[in-house]
């Protein structure tokens, strides 16, 4: 039995009614997939511009269009100020001067404009791309993880990483790079402008300026540790959102909504609190920087005017004050810029320390080396004194020996959670054994790739599963160059065909998501339909045939012993009564084969089987 189950949640309490041994865990914290404590902004910072190389093309065309935006911005203000003084009095305007002037000022600030434009075209382009590359590196990171780790995490927080957190980063983090790269673009330029016109002037902006930074820096390092705490608990919140809408129908039947609602009011207060701490303490950052803004352009506004009038500090004239007051706005801006995003970067930090947490997280062990291609299987399986466990202190399968010749029907029975399901998951390598070995066709299965190890075997589970396509494709799942041909006989001898072709598309028709309006034997139909197209060396049946009426189950036993003809097939079954023709039954308690034999030798034994089978047919 799968031990990563919890109080309080809808999972634990599926597990608990309905014996299931493979669900996800909630709980009051669910486990995550690395520490994002641990990652400092240094390394955040130096991880994010490593998706940032591949696009050096778009980088640098947006740099270069931002330095060139930034420097005629800064031009700006000298045309308006020499313009200024170009206008003595009424009367004593110089037109002939003032008119080319306006002239080149139109054309600098359209210039402006225009790179400014193709600054932000190429810093979208950017984003777009990297946020692309993230998802697909997370999207595949997933694919390498093992089972164990799927099973033991919330499905919606792990969705959540992939899809919400990436976007924060592109909408956060790159936008933030923007700033930053065109900040500096602009401190500098304006820092040499200013030194160009006034030594004594400049001196005066850049003392009080750091004034506005302290006050920015203070701030973002008291608000870092709320963005991310929001982070993970939107990660929480997702991840039991998800599992509620799951299993809706469960919910609903045994009246669980007031108790998931409970646990969604407490994650959605907690978000709120954590929410309204995070924006409050980002909200302080602009009026804060912009409060000291003003003071910086009233100081210069004041020293200007007297510098106008006494020439102390320095001689200026009307239009030297414009350019000075002009500059110590652009001078500020992109502290102002930095702080208005203030709360979006410390966002993006959040998110990416989530995201990177899964990046890093143990994979899947690798296929060996030597690994070889398991090819033209025979079917031959052997389990030799194989021990497993879930959680090294907790032992289940105990010295399980099992030799299954080619074309041998094992069964496996006994009561829930004893183990049935995991000997299924240990053939297909889902999980690894701790002790012993697991051969097919006399070699161990570790020498295999699991994608041709996998390949062998066709599994038809008591849960099944439907991915919104057509019903032809969904057939032909584990066999996409099918033929429609191929596709009508497997759905013939699975007896799904007579009511496949009753619906309004046939073969064509939609199915929504997990199914749609199928009923769960339709459904049920549909998977056996999809493992009888693949024509597998192996069957490994769990309780397929368990949600189909009796009429139906029939059939569809007919049609699996023709199946299974030749083949090794691998049944798990509590209705004793479809596996009497069984060559092997294994029965399991505890974590042990305690039985095995055939039906009747079994039944005359008189043991544990036999208080089973007599169990389900008393009156």
């Amino acid at each position: 039995m799968n031990p990563y189950t919890s109080s309080g949640s809808v999972a634990t309490m599926t597990a608990n009614v309905s014996g299931n041994d493979n669900l996800n865990d909630l709980g009051d914290g669910p486990r995550q997939p690395g520490d994002p404590e641990r990652y400092p902004v240094g390394a955040v910072t130096r991880r994010l511009l490593g998706y940032v190389r591949p696009h050096r093309v778009s980088f640098t065309a947006s740099f270069v269009s931002a330095a060139i935006s930034v420097i005629l911005q800064l031009y700006t203000p000298i045309l308006i100020g020499e313009g200024i003084d170009l206008i003595v009095a009424a009367g004593q305007v110089d037109f002939d001067a003032l008119l080319p002037l306006v002239t080149k000022l139109a054309i600098v600030v359209v210039g402006a404009a225009a790179f400014q434009w193709l600054q932000g075209y190429c810093v979208n382009r950017l984003s777009y791309e990297t946020v692309r590359d993230m998802r697909v590196e997370a999207s595949d990171k997933l694919s390498r993880m093992p089972l164990s780790f799927i099973d033991s995490h919330a499905h919606g927080d792990l969705m959540s990483r992939v899809v919400n957190d990436v976007d924060q980063v592109g909408d956060g983090l790159l936008q933030g790079f923007t700033q930053l790269f065109t900040g500096v673009i602009t401190i500098v330029g304006t820092l040499a402008f200013m030194l160009s016109i006034n030594l004594t002037m400049t001196l005066v902006v850049v003392l009080v300026t750091p004034l506005s930074i302290f006050a920015a820096g203070a701030i973002a390092k008291l608000s870092n540790k709320s963005f991310t705490a929001q982070q993970r608990i939107q990660g929480q919140l997702g991840g039991h959102i998800e599992e509620y809408v799951g299993e809706q129908k469960l919910v609903d039947a045994f009246a669980y909504g007031p108790h998931a609602q409970q646990r969604f009011d407490a994650l959605n207060a907690e978000l709120y609190t954590a929410g309204e701490r995070a924006q409050f303490m980002g909200s302080l950052s602009n009026p804060g920087t912009r409060f000291i803004n003003n003071i910086i352009y009233a100081v210069v506004a004041v020293i200007g005017c007297v510098g106008v009038i006494t020439g102390v500090p320095a001689a200026l004239t009307v239009g030297g004050v414009q350019i000075f007051l002009s500059y110590a706005n652009q001078y500020t801006k992109p502290f102002n810029e930095v702080t208005n995003v203030i709360t979006q970067i410390q966002t993006a930090y959040a998110s990416a320390r989530r995201m990177f947490a899964l990046l890093d997280a143990r994979e899947q062990e690798p296929d060996a080396a030597d690994a070889v291609e398991l090819a033209a299987p025979q079917g031959e399986v052997t389990f030799e004194h194989v021990d497993f466990s879930y959680v090294p202190d907790r032992k289940l399968l105990q010295d399980i020996c099992i030799e299954a010749k080619p074309g041998m029907r094992f069964a496996l029975v006994g009561p829930t959670g004893c183990g049935k399901t995991t000997l299924i998951n240990l053939l297909l390598r889902f999980y690894d054994i701790d002790a012993g070995r697991i051969a097919v066709d006399g070699r161990s299965s570790r020498d295999y790739t699991r994608a041709s190890l996998r390949r062998a075997f066709g599994m038809v589970l008591q849960d099944t599963w439907l991915f919104e396509g057509t019903v032809a494709e969904n057939i032909a799942y584990g066999c996409p160059d099918a033929t429609r041909e191929q596709i009508v006989e497997a759905a013939k001898r699975a007896h799904a065909h007579k009511f496949i072709v009753q619906l309004p598309g046939g073969y064509d028709t939609v199915i929504g998501e997990d199914g749609g309006t199928f009923s769960q034997g339709q459904k049920q139909l549909l998977c056996i339909a999809r493992v009888m197209l693949t024509d597998p060396a192996i069957l490994l049946l769990d309780e397929a045939t368990s949600s189909i009426d009796t009429r139906t189950e029939l059939q569809v036993q007919a049609a699996f012993d023709e199946l299974m003809a030749g083949r090794t097939s691998f049944v798990v079954a509590h209705r004793l009564s479809t596996i009497r023709n069984a060559d092997c039954i294994l029965v399991m308690r505890d974590g042990q084969v305690i039985e095995r034999g055939t039906h009747d030798e079994l039944l005359a034994a008189d043991g544990f089987y036999a208080e089973l089978y007599r169990s389900q047919f008393a009156q």
